[in-house]
C-alpha cells in the first residue's frame, strides 16, 4: 500500500509540473509576421543599366529609395537591350525562358535577374526586338516591340510567382501592360488582385498607332475598344489613363498644366475626365550619384562647406574648351536635347546679344539639325566666348555642371526636369522658365530667399532680363555665395518624395 501511495503522489507531482509548464508556455506572445508589400515597376529604361533621359534616372533612383523601407519588396522589369553595359551584363543570372503571345505571333522570351542596391531587376530578353544598333527608340516596329515587352512582363510575373500588390507602369512604352492587365488578364485571380499606377513622364509621346494594329498587332479584345481608341487610332497612353487605378505625373504644376489643351497634346478631355485619380509628385534625384564631394568625373571635388574645388573645375573646363581662363567672367551652360520645346528659339533670339557682354557660353547636346548647325556656327564666330559640343557625353556633362556658374533651362514645357536639380547640386545656379517641374523646384532669388532665377512669360527678352539680373548677382560676391548655398542645399532627394508614393500605394 505504501508503495502505491508513493506512486500516486509521484504522478500527481508530475501532473502539477506539466500544468505549470503549460501555463507558462501559453503566456509567450505569438510572433507576428509582417508580409512585405510588393511593388513592381515597368519601364523602358533604368539607370545605371541603360539611360537616354529622365525616365531612366527615376527608375534607377525611386525604387532604390522605396526599397529602404523594410516593409516594401521592390522590383523593376526592363528590356535586356544589347547596349547594356557588358560589366553589368556579365553579372546577370538567367532564370527561365518561355514563349509570349503578341496577337497571333509566338515570340521567345528569356528572363535574367540582378539585384542592385536593394532592388530586384528583371531583364526581358529577345534579341530580335532589343539587340539593335543605335538608340533604343525610334524603330519602325516600336509598337510591336513594346507590345511584346508589356505582355512579357506580365507573363514573367506569373512564371516567377512575383505577383505584386501594385504594378507601377511608366509612359507609353508600358501603357499596354495596364490595358492587358485590366482587359485580358483580369480573369486570373492573382492578376485581379493587382492594383495599378500609371505615371505620365511626358504626355507628348502617347504611343499612337493605326487602328488596324488594334487586333493584328496588340491583340486587344473588342470589349475594351472604347478605352483604347482615340481619333480613329490606337492610343496606348489614353487606354492606360482610362483603365489604371491611379494616375500620376512628375510634378504638381504639370498635373495642372495637362488639363489645358496647350500642354495636353489633345488629351485634355481624358485628363480632366480622370482628374479624380490624378496626382502630381515632383521627381527627385539620386544625391549619392550626383555628389560633388565624391563625383569621379570632376576635375576637383568640393562641398557646400568648401567650394574651392569648384574654382578648379571652372578653370579646367575653360582650358579644355578653349575659353580664356577667367574667374571673374560668368560661364553660362546649356545641357539639353537641341529641340524647340526646350526653349532654344528663345536662346537663338538673344544669344548673340548676350555674347556682346563679358560672358562665356557652353552648349552640350544633340537634336534637330537646325539647332545643331546654328549653335556650331555661333561658336565658330564667337571663338573664345562660346563653345558648342554636339554630343551626349556623361563625363563632359558632369564637368560642365561643376565648372559653370549659371545653368540656363528656358523650356516651353517641362514635365519635371532633372537638369536644374543636378546643376543646383553642383552649385551652378539655375535660370529657368516657370513651367512644370521647373516652377515647383526653382524659386527666384530676391536677396533673401530663392535658389535660382526665374521668368514667367515665354519671351526672349524677359529671359535676357533675368539672365542679366543673374550676372549682376554673380558680380556681388556676398549675394552670389548666398544663392549658391541656397541652390546647393535645396533638398532634391527622394527621401520625402518616396513617402508620397508609399501613401499612394496604401490607397
Amino acid at each position: 500500500m505504501a508503495e502505491k501511495k508513493s506512486t500516486v503522489k509521484s504522478v500527481k507531482k508530475t501532473t502539477t509540473k506539466a500544468k505549470t509548464t503549460t501555463k507558462r508556455t501559453s503566456k509567450i506572445p505569438a510572433i507576428k509576421v509582417v508580409e512585405k508589400k510588393k511593388i513592381v515597376f515597368l519601364g523602358s529604361e533604368a539607370a545605371p543599366f541603360i539611360a537616354t533621359g529622365g525616365l531612366a534616372d527615376v527608375l534607377g533612383s525611386l525604387p532604390k529609395a522605396l526599397a529602404r523601407n523594410k516593409n516594401l519588396d521592390v522590383s523593376v522589369i526592363i528590356p535586356l537591350y544589347g547596349s547594356i553595359n557588358p560589366e553589368f551584363r556579365s553579372k546577370f543570372k538567367f532564370l527561365t525562358n518561355f514563349n509570349v503571345s503578341v496577337s497571333w505571333r509566338l515570340q521567345y522570351c528569356g528572363v535574367f535577374f540582378y539585384e542592385h542596391e536593394g532592388v530586384k531587376f528583371y531583364f526581358i530578353d529577345n534579341e530580335f526586338y532589343f539587340k539593335r544598333e543605335g538608340n533604343i527608340y525610334g524603330f519602325y516596329d516600336d509598337g510591336e516591340r513594346f507590345a511584346f515587352f508589356s505582355r512579357a512582363a506580365l507573363d514573367t510575373i506569373a512564371r516567377l510567382d512575383i505577383y505584386p500588390d501594385v504594378l507601377h507602369c511608366n509612359d507609353w512604352q508600358t501603357a499596354a501592360s495596364i490595358i492587358y492587365l485590366k482587359g485580358m488578364y483580369y480573369g486570373d485571380e492573382n492578376f485581379r488582385k493587382i492594383k495599378s499606377v500609371f505615371t505620365i513622364h511626358n504626355i507628348e509621346y502617347q504611343g499612337i498607332f493605326p487602328m488596324d494594329t488594334y487586333g493584328d498587332l496588340f491583340g486587344f479584345p473588342e470589349s475594351i475598344r472604347n478605352f483604347v481608341e482615340f481619333n480613329d487610332c490606337v492610343n496606348l497612353m489614353k487606354g492606360a489613363m482610362e483603365m489604371t487605378d491611379l494616375l500620376t505625373t512628375v510634378s504638381p504644376t504639370y498635373a495642372e498644366e495637362i488639363k489645358n489643351p496647350f500642354f495636353a497634346h489633345h488629351l485634355e478631355g481624358i485628363v480632366n475626365r480622370n482628374s479624380s485619380k490624378l496626382h502630381g509628385i515632383l521627381n527627385g534625384i539620386d544625391i549619392d550619384y550626383y555628389n560633388p564631394e565624391k563625383d569621379k568625373y570632376l576635375f576637383s571635388n568640393y562641398s557646400v562647406k568648401d567650394l574651392s574645388g569648384k574654382a578648379v573645375c571652372k578653370a579646367e573646363l575653360q582650358k579644355m574648351l578653349g575659353l580664356p581662363v577667367r574667374e571673374d567672367v560668368p560661364v553660362i551652360a546649356i545641357i539639353s536635347r537641341l529641340v524647340s520645346h526646350k526653349g532654344l528659339d528663345l536662346v537663338k533670339a538673344v544669344l548673340e546679344t548676350l555674347l556682346v557682354d563679358d560672358v562665356q557660353v557652353v552648349i552640350l547636346g544633340k537634336g534637330e539639325t537646325y539647332y545643331e548647325n546654328y549653335f556650331m556656327d555661333v561658336a565658330n564666330r564667337y571663338n573664345g566666348k562660346c563653345a558648342t559640343i554636339i554630343a551626349y557625353n556623361q563625363d563632359l556633362s558632369r564637368k560642365i555642371y561643376s565648372g559653370a556658374d549659371l545653368f540656363l533651362m528656358p523650356s516651353k514645357m517641362e514635365p519635371c526636369g532633372l537638369s536644374q536639380m543636378i546643376a543646383s547640386r553642383y552649385a551652378t545656379v539655375p535660370i529657368v522658365r516657370e513651367t512644370g517641374g521647373l516652377n515647383d523646384s526653382i524659386k527666384s532669388y530676391d536677396g533673401e530667399n530663392g535658389n535660382g532665377f526665374t521668368f514667367h512669360d515665354y519671351n526672349a527678352h524677359d529671359m535676357l532680363y533675368v539672365i542679366n539680373s543673374a550676372i549682376r548677382t554673380f558680380k556681388d560676391k556676398t549675394a552670389w555665395k548666398d544663392v549658391q548655398n541656397r541652390a546647393m542645399t535645396t533638398d532634391f532627394s527622394w527621401n520625402g518624395l518616396a513617402s508620397k508614393y508609399e501613401d499612394l500605394y496604401d490607397k
